[in-house]
């Protein structure tokens, strides 16, 4: 093995030229590993908490509304109820004697106080642990105040981060279809599993609109309830984070025959192919001309400022820790760009189809890893010489530590990085942070206590002998 793992963690690592891929991948983590996955409820909330003008209330202990309150950076161009986290703040008597009762009062006071055009109830661990029937209340609250009250079933015990978005993405199809619409062009997509995380919906949406495209919602970045309610009616589902939404996807095809197609907005490359996906599905001439002149329109603008920064980082070392598998990818090819070297890749929820996508654009010697954790990124952070770690904000501290440079890809961001000009901000942010001058600075590794030096780093880490791979 590359690098010293906990027992049961064998098959979750692996190097490109080892004729193998990760073969524990999607499987729950191991007890005690301190995996950096997310529970159920916080993948359900991720994926609707962008739902600007909805109302969430989390059916629960106050801590679980705290932990993912503003859980998403995504911005609004219009209401912000979206901003708020509401709780019924369960106690310990409404665990001996139920908590539906406060459920159902809570309900008609947040309904009454801000009129919302629907309202998102998640269930948390104990819920489900005490049997509240989550269902039954919020059909009657439906009924009794006119709107969508829509049960997310979201019990930490059930799963992990991906049992989240299966529990988000059944609640959005509850309220798809039941609005009707006729989409002004005869040309109509949806987006899903764009967030608009630091506004990255409005570097991208203007692109398919010139196109003659419409975008009827957006599911679920700067979205709006009626919007979604009618996603029905579009043509195409464009596919940005497919860990999230291909579910969603795929019953959307079964019940209104909407074909979805995977594409990403992130990297010149990959933004140009999104264009040409749609262009090439619709199949119509104007628009795939269309599409050509804005790729070589935009490229031609963002180039020169994108090669200011290729100069500074060219032969650099990235390491990429992502939640969704679509991400990491997207990064291999916009490193490649830059002339930076992936030497690290890894997914908290990535399937087998994905590491062999992965596997593909990789070059022999890179790390490819399943559901890590902080010991064996560490390790193999100094292993493989990496000057860069693009994650999420759970492995900000652990690069730094390291005196390693860190970019922040997740949701938590403040910078757009999709779209062209998205390009040019996340090759400025990778400059920036490689060839900061604090990286310069020495670092005092020595503990404070009793002359120990438990902050050095070893550097003879024994190996542990991996098993033979098999098919």
């Amino acid at each position: 093995m590359i690098v010293k793992i906990f027992e049961g963690r064998e098959g979750h690592i692996q190097q490109k030229g080892d004729d193998c891929l990760p073969l524990s991948c999607n499987n729950d983590s191991l007890a005690g590993a301190v995996s950096q996955r997310a529970c159920v409820y916080s993948g359900a909330r991720v994926v609707l908490n962008p739902l600007t003008d909805a109302l969430h209330l989390v059916h629960g202990p106050i801590g679980c509304a705290a932990y993912t309150w503003d859980i998403r950076g995504a911005s609004s161009s219009g209401p912000d109820l979206y901003r708020n986290s509401f709780s019924t703040d369960m106690k310990e008597l409404d665990v001996v004697f139920g908590g539906e009762k406060k459920l159902a009062a809570a309900l008609r006071e947040l309904a009454d106080r801000f009129h919302p055009p629907a309202i998102f109830v998640y269930s948390t661990c104990i819920v489900g642990i005490i049997g509240d029937d989550l269902g039954t209340v919020c059909k009657k609250a439906a009924e009794e105040l006119g709107i969508p009250v829509l049960p997310v079933k979201s019990e930490g015990f059930r799963g992990n981060k991906n049992e989240g978005y299966k529990a988000a993405c059944n609640a959005l199809f509850e309220l798809i279809g039941t609005r009707d619409y006729t989409p002004k062009s005869r040309y109509s997509i949806n987006l899903l599993g764009e967030y608009n995380v630091a506004g990255d919906v409005w570097s991208v949406k203007p692109f398919f609109e010139e196109m003659g495209i419409e975008v009827v919602a957006t599911l679920t970045g700067d979205a709006r309830v009626a919007e979604i309610q009618r996603a029905h009616a579009a043509r195409l589902n464009l596919v940005q984070c497919s860990g999230s939404m291909t579910y969603l996807a795929k019953k959307m095809e079964e019940k209104y025959a909407i074909p979805y197609k995977r594409i990403s907005f992130f990297g010149l490359q990959d933004m140009a192919s999104a264009l040409r996906t749609a262009a090439e599905f619709f199949d119509s001439p104007e628009m795939k001309e269309k599409a050509e002149e804005i790729i070589v329109r935009e490229t031609a603008r963002v180039t020169p400022r994108i090669e200011r920064h290729h100069a500074r980082v060219s032969g650099k070392k990235a390491a990429i820790y992502m939640g969704g598998a679509a991400k990491a990818v997207s990064l291999v090819r916009a490193f490649q760009e830059m002339g930076m070297d992936v030497v690290i890749i890894g997914t908290q929820t990535g399937d087998r189809d994905d590491y062999e996508k992965i596997a593909y654009i990789v070059k022999d010697g890179t790390v490819i890893i399943d559901d890590a954790n902080p010991l064996e990124l560490k390790e193999l952070l100094i292993k493989q010489g990496a000057d860069l770690l693009v994650a999420g904000v759970k492995e900000r501290f652990l690069a730094y530590k390291l005196g390693i440079a860190f970019c922040d890809f997740n949701h938590d961001r403040t910078i757009s990085f999709e779209g062209f000009d998205g390009m040019v901000n996340f090759a400025r942010e990778v400059d920036i942070t490689i060839n900061s001058p604090v990286w310069q600075l020495p670092v005092k590794r020595e503990s404070p206590i009793a002359g120990r030096s438990d902050l050095t780093i070893s550097a003879g880490v024994e190996d542990v002998i991996q098993e033979p791979c098999h098919s």
